[in-house]
């Protein structure tokens, strides 16, 4: 399971997921340069780390590196969740209490998803409603 990232390197994944493509420690450090006063040695060392750590492949181009996302923004955030939930005692109240704080919009998004999971053969859950995420 992922540790979730710090501040600064959510920071530069952001970048590499948004871009979704190799880039270069001088591109990550352009764009974080327009939000705060940064040292390309800093970013140099976060993106060696995220390497180190498994979240970026990297390739050698000439005397530096570019750098790739190994996974997406949506697979970390889903181990993330799967995480915390496997560490409660109690998975069914940890899941009543999470849709509680969802908005309107992620029940949305969390019905789509299981329509999707289930597959076209399944009727569609009432609108507004949360899915009965234990059939499948």
């Amino acid at each position: 399971m992922p540790r979730p990232l710090g501040e600064l390197e959510d920071a530069v994944m952001t970048r590499v997921w948004k871009w979704n493509r190799p880039v270069t420690v001088r591109e990550v450090l352009e764009d974080l340069q327009q939000e705060r006063s940064i040292a390309y040695t800093t970013v140099m060392t976060v993106l060696d780390n995220l390497h180190q750590k498994g979240w970026v492949r990297r390739e050698s181009e000439g005397r530096a590196y570019r750098y790739e996302a190994v996974s997406t923004r949506a697979a970390y955030a889903a181990a993330l969740m799967n995480d915390a939930w496997s560490q409660s005692d109690n998975p069914t109240a940890a899941l009543i209490a999470f849709f509680g704080m969802m908005s309107e919009e992620q029940r949305q998004a969390l019905g789509d998803a299981i329509r999707i999971m289930r597959g076209p053969e399944t009727p569609a859950p009432n609108p507004g409603s949360v899915p009965d995420v234990g059939e499948r």
